[in-house]
C-alpha cells in the first residue's frame, strides 16, 4: 500500500498551504518542521519526519541545538535538510538585529539579556562578544571578537580595548556563551572580567556587565556582584 504524500492530502491538512494562508498560529511544531524540511530526500514524508525528530529531541529547541554531525546520521536528514535546520537561528538573529538598527538602549540587564540570547542561540562553540554603548547606553556596535572551541575562547584584553576606542564607546557589556548549556560563570570568567574592568577604567570606558549565556538563559555577573 502506497503512503499518502503531503501533496495528496486535503489543503486543510497540508501545512504549507495553511502557512501561506496566514494560519501558522494553528500549526503545531511538527507541521512547521514539515514546511521547513520539504526539500532534499523526496521519498521521506516531511510531516512524519517532523514528528520523528521531535520525539527524538524532545522539542524544537533540542532539535535546532543538536550538532550537525549528529543530525547528518539521522534517517531522512541529508545535508540539504540539515542546512535548512541550521539556518533558522542565524537568520532569526539577523532579523532581530535588523529591527534593532535604530538606536537601541540597554538601561538594564533584561534588555541586554534578550539581545545576547538571540545572538548566541544555537552556537556550538564559545564566542566572546562586546556590546559597545554610548554615554546614554545606546548600542554603537556589537562585535564578536574572539572565537574558540566548544569550551574555551582566548580573550586578549588589548584587542577589547582597541575595539572600544575604535567606536568611541563610553560603556561596554561583555557576553560569551557556554555551549555545554550551563550559564554559571567560571573562576576564569570572573578573573578575566575583573582584569578587563581594570584596563578599561584607564580608558574611561565603564564595564556595565558580563553576561554568560547558556541554553536556558543568561547569568549577569553584575547582579552576582562580580564587577
Amino acid at each position: 500500500m502506497n503512503r499518502m504524500k503531503i501533496t495528496d492530502r486535503r489543503i486543510v491538512d497540508r501545512p504549507r498551504e495553511r502557512l501561506l494562508a496566514a494560519d501558522h498560529g494553528m500549526l503545531n511544531d511538527a507541521e512547521l518542521l514539515a514546511v521547513l524540511l520539504r526539500t532534499g530526500q523526496a521519498d521521506c514524508d516531511a510531516l512524519e519526519l517532523g514528528y520523528h525528530l521531535l520525539a527524538a529531541y524532545g522539542s524544537v529547541r533540542g532539535l535546532l541545538d543538536a550538532p550537525v554531525a549528529e543530525l547528518l546520521k539521522r534517517p531522512g536528514l541529508g545535508p540539504t535538510r540539515v542546512a535548512s535546520l541550521k539556518v533558522v537561528m542565524p537568520i532569526t538573529a539577523r532579523y532581530v538585529a535588523s529591527r534593532l538598527k535604530e538606536p537601541r538602549s540597554f538601561p538594564g540587564t533584561k534588555e541586554a539579556t534578550m539581545f545576547v540570547m538571540a545572538e548566541y542561540a544555537g552556537l556550538e562553540r564559545e564566542i566572546f562578544g562586546c556590546l559597545f554603548l554610548d554615554a546614554r547606553h545606546r548600542l554603537l556596535s556589537f562585535d564578536k571578537l574572539f572565537f574558540g572551541s566548544v569550551d574555551r575562547a582566548n580573550v586578549f584584553p588589548r584587542e577589547v580595548a582597541k575595539a572600544a576606542l575604535d567606536c568611541n564607546a563610553a560603556a561596554v557589556i561583555f557576553a560569551h556563551n557556554h555551549p555545554s548549556g550551563m550559564a554559571e560563570p567560571s573562576l576564569t570568567d570572573i578573573e578575566l572580567t575583573k582584569r578587563l574592568v581594570h584596563i578599561l577604567q584607564e580608558l574611561d570606558v565603564r564595564v556595565l556587565d558580563h553576561l554568560v549565556v547558556g541554553h536556558d538563559g543568561a547569568v549577569s555577573m553584575a547582579e552576582r556582584g562580580y564587577l
